[in-house]
């Protein structure tokens, strides 16, 4: 390219200038704006995608900062949505990509509308229920999905090609994918960061259209104990999956509409989000709340609930609980303040 920007990356021979090329008119979709996702968000926004989403329900905190990579303490402090933050470091590294944050916690409507016209998606998730529907999408839509996983010095990656490959779910089936979370065994950066040079090497395959290279194997790694290896799981593909099968009927599609609440991985959180749709209204909130105990900024407000909780609406109307992780008495806070 004229100004060189790309120079040593279309040096690189399977990339080149048509790979480059490809690259700038690609769009990608990253779940999650944690430690996977803001790592592979740069790494993508570096290397020239065309067009990037990245969406995340949550905001920056101080314990964040150790692995998620796009964020500073300022960030912390203002208590900024990870998709905000995300969206204005990814935009001052490469002004030439179009960067959409999203504050949402992805549910069917929302992953159906987000996934329309993407190259591909990326996993940077922390939770199953959203693997799995990233999956069905992937599998209806026959759109390319990045799985990814990481918890201690360990990780895993494999790429998804419907029709070509085992779906998330057969690989369930087959290979134990999960148990130990970053709230029992901690991680460490490393290998986050091994993690995502793993897809987005595999991102990069895809999107310039080289499947030829793309890895067929489930690949694992345990950093700490030097361990590495790629597991064989072609024959993992399931004529009966509801997925990925002959007659498949993408179970995680299936419309739900009601209340759910959720444990938020490695803190001591609730996540309550209301059926249906809806726009919290700050300005009533706050007339019912202490002022003295409120804070706010345009994307979210946060009070302090007595000396052990802390409640942070969003303008979608979510509710995160902090200090709890019984599902019980988040409830029972949620219902006090917010009514039935």
């Amino acid at each position: 390219m004229s100004d060189g920007r790309y120079s040593r990356q279309e040096r690189f021979r399977p990339i080149g200038q048509k790979g480059q090329s490809k690259l700038a008119g690609s769009h990608v979709l990253i779940i999650g704006a944690g430690a996977l996702g803001t790592s592979s968000s740069e790494q993508l926004v570096r290397a020239g995608v065309g067009k990037l989403t990245i969406v995340d329900r949550d905001y920056v905190e101080l314990s964040n900062l150790q692995r998620q990579q796009l964020y500073t303490e300022a960030d912390a402090a203002a208590h900024l949505p990870k998709a905000e933050a995300a969206k204005r470091r990814l935009s001052s590294i490469n002004s030439t990509v179009s960067i959409e944050g999203v504050i949402a916690d992805v549910q069917r409507e929302e992953l159906l509308r987000l996934a329309d016209g993407v190259d591909l998606m990326m996993d940077g998730t922390d939770n199953f229920e959203t693997r799995m529907l990233m999956n069905d999408v992937a599998q209806k839509y026959n759109i390319p999905y990045i799985y990814g996983g990481c918890v201690g010095g360990n990780g895993l990656v494999f790429s998804i090609l419907p029709e070509k490959t085992p779906c998330l779910g057969c690989l369930l089936e087959r290979v134990p994918l999960g148990g130990a979370t970053c709230d029992t065994v901690g991680v460490i950066s490393p290998a986050v960061q091994m993690v995502t040079a793993l897809q987005v090497a595999e991102a990069l395959k895809i999107l310039t259209g080289d499947f030829a290279r793309v890895n067929p194997a489930l690949m694992t790694f345990d950093l700490w104990n030097n361990d590495r290896t790629s597991i064989k799981v072609s024959n993992a593909r399931r004529k009966d999956c509801p997925s990925c099968g002959d007659s498949p009927v993408y179970p995680y599609l299936e419309e739900v509409n009601a209340t759910k609440f959720a444990v938020l991985c490695g803190r001591d959180t609730v996540q309550i989000r209301p059926s249906g749709t809806m726009k919290r209204d700050f300005a009533e909130l706050k007339r019912r709340l202490p002022s003295e105990k409120v804070k706010e900024n345009p994307f979210l407000l946060s009070y302090d609930h007595g000396k052990h909780h802390r409640m942070v609406f969003f303008r979608d109307g979510r509710v995160l609980i902090h200090g709890t992780k019984d599902v019980i008495d988040a409830k029972k806070l949620y219902y006090e303040i917010v009514g039935g």
